[in-house]
């Protein structure tokens, strides 16, 4: 259940932070994610991935702990890119639209993936792993059964609705 629970818990942070940096830098048409609720299921998916990822490498490298850390960086970086390349191609496809193009940036592999956001999610998985999850972690495993319970609901129906309304069914 606590991969679940972190599942939502991001999800919803990460909408929460992308809707204030879009009203920061002055958005006129502020989206995050492709649903109607309040989630960004793509920062849920990849805080689950850091967590997975980080303490299975933490518990089983057994080298000195910057080595580690540089290690767990470096595949963070490049399995966190690849899920956002994932993404952008999926929201494309399904969805026939974009919410970011790299084609501009210097050192961009293609639409959806870049080196300079590669360093940033790389950078802000430290964060996360050293601060943001072990900070949250503590109430996110207070949270009862039935709230993760009504939070699939939820998000099911949600991704449900959403579904039917692109391909023409609502």
């Amino acid at each position: 259940m606590y991969l679940l629970n972190c599942f939502f818990v991001y999800s919803i942070l990460g909408y929460i932070l992308e809707m204030i940096f879009g009203f920061v830098i002055g958005a006129e048409d502020i989206e995050s994610g492709i649903l109607y609720g309040p989630w960004t299921p793509i920062y849920g998916i990849a805080s689950v991935f850091i967590i997975i990822i980080s303490e299975k490498l933490f518990k089983n490298l057994h080298l000195p702990r910057w080595i580690e850390t540089i290690i767990v960086v470096f595949i963070l970086m490049i399995v966190l890119s690849a899920l956002e390349w994932l993404g952008g191609v999926l929201i494309e496809l399904i969805f026939g639209f974009s919410f970011w193009d790299y084609s501009d940036s210097k050192f961009n592999l293609g639409k959806y993936v870049c080196l300079e956001f590669a360093l940033i999610w790389s950078v802000l998985s430290l964060v996360f792993i050293y601060v943001i999850n072990p900070f949250l972690g503590k109430f996110i495993k207070k949270i009862p059964l039935w709230l993760t319970i009504v939070m699939c609901l939820l998000f099911l129906v949600d991704l449900v609705i959403r579904l039917l309304v692109e391909f023409g069914f609502i």
